[in-house]
């Protein structure tokens, strides 16, 4: 049985990757997980300089997933490259760095700082606000997903995935925009705006009012932005929203993803990538398919 994949040229034993902000650096994970079986670990969002994050509250459940407004918290792109990098070489995996910014420039800092390091991809998260054009998310915008990549692609040393937010009306033409300005490949979904309300206090939960909802409740709309995406580029696909199960997985790859992203589930289940590994293995046992790339982009 083939497990292997190709994303951007880089290869990965299976398709098995974990979702940025889930899984931090791996250093938590690896007393419960084998890390030398995932196929990418995908580290927490890295910036320029330390980020603090939001005040708490700052994540709460919600029916079917949880609700974030972590703010992305991190270190800081030095720490990252002194502490982490070296951790997880001790691994057979691959490596991929989200990288975070509020403006084009920081996130050129941190492509620059990290094109000469020991990674094999970055994932550029678009989803932050612009602070120079009034806080909009790159990611919602054709016209700054595209120019926002182009600079970052300039610069990086390493394949450039691109995060995409499924918070607009057509992630099909924020996919083409990144696509234009050089990315290598695209991951989506990342979490969907929602809110809850303590109707005892009167309050909103979340010290920010509103936060990223994510988990199960979130996988058919990633499906469908999945199979969109996976039609309207010629790139890989990466695919993530609430995968649970191997079967989860394979609904991924059937919508056309390349590879999937665990992200949720993790904070459920700190083997929740190994058991969706073994998961997706069982049913392609089960369905006779021999490889896995097999499986990608069979709907139609």
């Amino acid at each position: 049985m083939n497990l292997g994949v190709n994303i951007a040229g880089v290869e990965l034993k299976n398709p098995i990757m974990t979702a940025s902000g889930t899984f931090g650096s791996g250093k938590d994970f690896a007393p419960y997980v084998d890390l030398n079986r995932i196929g990418c670990v995908v580290v927490k969002g890295v910036a320029s300089t330390p980020w603090p994050g939001n005040r708490p509250p700052r994540i709460a459940e919600a029916y079917g997933g949880i609700i974030n407004a972590v703010g992305l918290q991190n270190p800081g792109v030095d720490a990252f490259c002194q502490d982490d990098i070296p951790f997880l070489r001790g691994f057979d995996t691959r490596i991929a760095v989200n990288i975070a910014g509020r403006t084009i420039d920081e996130y050129v800092e941190v492509a620059e700082r990290l094109a000469t390091a020991d990674v094999d991809l970055l994932e550029l998260n678009i989803s932050c606000p612009n602070v120079k054009e009034g806080g909009v998310a790159f990611g919602v915008d054709p016209a700054m997903a595209e120019a926002v990549t182009r600079a970052v692609k300039a610069v990086a040393g390493q394949p450039l995935i691109v995060k995409l937010s499924p918070n607009v009306t057509d992630i099909a033409a924020i996919a083409r925009a990144a696509e234009r300005g050089g990315a290598d490949a695209v991951s989506l979904i990342n979490t969907l705006l929602g809110a809850r309300i303590d109707v005892r206090r009167r309050a909103f939960v979340l010290s920010t009012k509103q936060g990223g909802l994510s988990g199960p409740a979130v996988k058919p709309v990633a499906v469908r932005m999945v199979y969109e995406v996976a039609r309207a580029v010629d790139l890989p696909v990466i695919g993530m929203g609430g995968i649970m199960t191997g079967e989860d997985a394979a609904e991924f790859l059937m919508a056309g993803a390349n590879a999937v992203a665990v992200g949720t589930a993790n904070l459920l289940n700190p083997t929740a990538t190994m058991d969706i590994l073994d998961g997706l293995v069982a049913f392609m046992e089960e369905t006779g398919v021999d490889d896995v790339n097999d499986l990608v982009g069979v709907v139609e």
